[in-house]
């Protein structure tokens, strides 16, 4: 077996000077031991994947509750394909893939049941109470308190690099409220477009599959007439366009603002990781199309309005009546019944939130 530095110093070879070294250069809150035959990132991977918040991720809705076809993506299969078109992107940059891939598998651990509407229903509820929710919080929240590592330590302790991008993930789907951190990696922007990338593809095709509309309605979309080709499947074809489209545009960035350090990402970078003007363009014409047709449906609709119902009511309910769990996870947190309650609920599962809602006699 090789040592681990010369594995190590190998890989950094592959690098660009602007990319996060395998060793990372921030540390992690609680020192450790370096591993014998993993590198720094990729026991983050680890410890990500191998944690309960993770697991839970397959019981949590995308789009469409469970239940209505094996097919549709969960929270989980979403969460794997953004760390797929992660590793992708950042390969081809010559940037960090462990550390793209740590963040994508991580970003959405805080995601309550029911989507983004039990998000809403959380930050609806957390308000009356002057606080917030929002899921890439929680998420941070996650690995660096709730979920467990050691008895030494709470939280994950993963790299603070990871930490950084979690604090720093955002697409048009979130309102991020944390700006403790100026600028991300260049790793922490290819996985914010990795997550859109996915979406918006899988989206289309989970849109098509449950019948809300079909392939005659979206080649009137720019972008989708322009990509498409009968000897592959749309969303492999959509999802290599958008793909191609971010290596040329931020290649072009790259140059235009003269980055050429690790340092310079950090003090002086615009967003280099990005979409074409034109192309983000398009994506909104496809985004508009999907709110129209799929999010904003009756069918969906319907599915919303029920999750956030059952999230609001366990919510009310338990913070006035605690149950064992919630008292538990007070102590365990040191924090208030409030975050307690909202740490419970959005940790549940679609089935197990509608399970307690009903064993409370909640159900709307």
């Amino acid at each position: 077996m090789k040592n681990l530095e010369v594995r190590m110093a190998k890989a950094n070879e592959l690098l660009e000077p602007y990319a996060v070294p395998h060793e990372g250069t921030l540390g992690r809150v609680h020192k450790e031991e370096n591993d014998a035959t993993r590198f720094s990132f990729q026991r983050d991977i680890d410890r990500v994947q191998y944690s309960d918040e993770f697991r839970r991720l397959k019981g949590k809705t995308q789009v469409f509750v469970g239940g209505r076809s094996d097919h549709y993506r969960t929270r989980l299969t979403h969460t794997i394909e953004v760390a797929r078109v992660s590793r992708n992107i950042t390969r081809t940059l010559g940037l960090n893939e462990d550390l793209a891939e740590c963040i994508a598998l991580a970003h959405d651990l805080g995601h309550p049941p029911f989507g983004h509407s039990g998000e809403d229903a959380l930050n609806q509820w957390m308000k009356s109470h002057n606080m917030t929710f929002e899921h890439n919080q929680q998420s941070l929240r996650i690995v660096e308190f709730l979920s467990s590592q050691s008895p030494l330590f709470r939280g994950l302790n993963l790299n603070r690099e990871v930490l950084h991008g979690l604090m720093k993930h955002r697409t048009p789907h979130d309102n991020p409220t944390d700006t403790t951190i100026e600028l991300p990696s260049m790793e922490a922007l290819a996985v914010n477009l990795a997550d859109e990338i996915a979406y918006t593809c899988h989206d289309v095709d989970d849109g098509m599959r449950e019948g809300l509309f079909d392939m005659k309605q979206l080649m009137k979309i720019p972008l989708i007439e322009a990509c498409y080709t009968p000897e592959k499947k749309l969303g492999s074809s959509l999802t290599h366009v958008l793909i191609s489209d971010l290596y040329e545009a931020t290649e072009q960035q790259i140059d235009l603002q003269q980055i050429a350090t690790f340092e310079d990402v950090y003090t002086k970078s615009d967003q280099p990781v990005r979409f074409s003007d034109d192309m983000r363009t398009q994506l909104k014409t496809l985004r508009q199309f999907l709110y129209q047709n799929m999010y904003f449906h009756p069918s969906v609709l319907d599915q919303v309005e029920a999750g956030k119902a059952t999230v609001l009511h366990l919510c009310q309910y338990l913070s006035t009546h605690p149950t064992s769990e919630v008292l538990a996870l007070q102590k365990r947190s040191d924090s208030t019944i409030i975050e307690a309650v909202k740490d419970y609920v959005s940790g549940m599962t679609d089935h197990y939130a509608t399970e307690v809602a009903n064993r409370l006699n909640l159900s709307s």
